[in-house]
């Protein structure tokens, strides 16, 4: 921005004089002659002779030495003048030297100018001009502050004006760059990595994540464990432990954990167990117990594994049955009714006997009922749930009757073992 009386030079990149006598028609009135000056222009008498003292090349350029203007070189200080004695007439804004030549007159140093306090002083060649400071403009004769948050493009995000000045700010996330204008983000995750476990920076801001048997927290920063037990019964078939990031299954005793959540029956009987030589191990879900090998009770004598017979040459045998044979069997608790669960069926068949099939003893809370499915058959159906652990002891009896009013029994012995859970 120049003074007033001068232009910007785009070719030279600085303010030239301009010609007020070569641009204004009529500049000067009443017979006077125009004389171009240093941010203006004089009129004066026209037999009136200018002594113009240059130091510049742009001062040779503004006229062209008319109306009796003579401009001069400097002359050599170390030179003596020609005519030392002979005093010269100077313009104003210009003063005699020693060397008998007009000098300008820097009013700004000698302090004969007249800008206000709030402007500066720059001096000019015959004359001085008053500018406003930087940051200012000239309204009048006053300067006025120059918003330069109104003149974009200035500041990346946000501008502030300051008396004078400015200055620039970016907006969460973000920081200046070395030019002090531009906005570059903030990699928060390389800065001070705020996310308790993983952090990821993106434009402006960044986001939490967390690993896996995690949460975020309603900050957004930290992890909180999630506990993968509350969020569903059916997680585990016996019970989950939560723990910190995961979650384990567990199973009671009697079983082992079988693909992470199923609880699988563990025989005691193929691993270890307690019973003795005169007794059998039978496993069932959950445990296992001991039975005896010999499971026969007077008058009955063992034939056969877990078969007794009452011989009939003893006169007790003729009101019991002939044979008992001891069955063993394990059902899951609660398991669903009605539901088939033990066949019962005569291991040797005689030809014109009737065989019928009846509980004999075990079913007093009707949890029970024999289903007979051939001649010599039965089915042993379950018609009430079970819970467990408990034991049940069911005598199944076969009569069988011939013509020839032949009549004998057999007892199947069924021990029933629920086991204490579902699985």
């Amino acid at each position: 921005q120049c003074t007033d009386g001068y232009e910007w030079d785009p070719v030279r990149q600085r303010c030239k004089d301009i010609d007020e006598c070569e641009i204004v028609p009529d500049a000067c009135k009443g017979g006077m002659k125009c004389v171009n000056h240093y941010g203006g222009y004089l009129c004066l008498p026209r037999t009136a002779q200018i002594i113009v003292n240059e130091q510049e090349e742009a001062a040779a350029e503004s006229t062209s030495g008319r109306n009796n203007v003579i401009r001069r070189t400097p002359v050599d200080p170390h030179r003596a003048p020609p005519n030392p004695t002979h005093q010269i007439q100077c313009a104003a804004g210009y003063e005699q030297s020693d060397h008998n030549v007009c000098q300008d007159i820097d009013e700004c140093a000698t302090g004969t100018h007249n800008c206000r306090a709030d402007q500066v002083c720059v001096n000019l060649r015959g004359s001085f001009s008053c500018q406003c400071p930087p940051g200012y403009q000239k309204r009048g004769d006053q300067c006025v502050d120059v918003d330069e948050c109104t003149l974009p493009p200035y500041c990346h995000h946000r501008c502030v004006n300051t008396p004078g000045s400015y200055f620039c700010q970016c907006n969460a996330g973000f920081q200046l760059a070395s030019n002090n204008h531009t906005c570059v983000d903030i990699n928060e995750c390389d800065a001070n990595n705020p996310c308790a476990q993983q952090c990821y920076n993106i434009l402006g801001s960044f986001i939490c994540q967390c690993n896996p048997g995690f949460e975020l927290s309603s900050d957004r920063i930290n992890c909180e464990d999630t506990d993968e037990c509350r969020t569903s019964s059916y997680i585990c078939q016996y019970q989950c432990v939560n723990e910190p990031g995961k979650f384990s299954c567990v199973c009671p005793e009697g079983y082992q954990v079988v693909g992470g959540r199923t609880c699988q029956d563990i025989n005691e009987c193929e691993t270890t167990n307690e019973c003795r030589e005169d007794e059998i191990c039978w496993n069932y879900h959950g445990g296992f117990r001991c039975y005896p090998r010999n499971p026969c009770q007077e008058p009955y004598v063992l034939t056969s594994e877990n078969r007794c017979v009452c011989p009939v040459s003893n006169t007790i045998c003729r009101e019991l049955p002939y044979s008992v044979v001891y069955k063993y069997m394990s059902i899951r608790s609660d398991r669903t009714v009605p539901s088939d669960i033990f066949q019962i069926q005569a291991t040797t068949i005689y030809p014109n006997t009737i065989n019928t099939f009846r509980i004999k003893s075990g079913n007093e809370n009707g949890e029970f009922y024999l289903r007979q499915t051939s001649a010599v058959s039965a089915m042993l159906v379950l018609v009430k749930s079970l819970s467990g652990p408990r034991e049940h002891i069911v005598d199944l009896e076969m009569l069988t009757v011939n013509s020839l009013n032949y009549r004998t029994s057999s007892v199947l012995r069924l021990t029933i073992i629920v086991g204490p859970y579902a699985f």
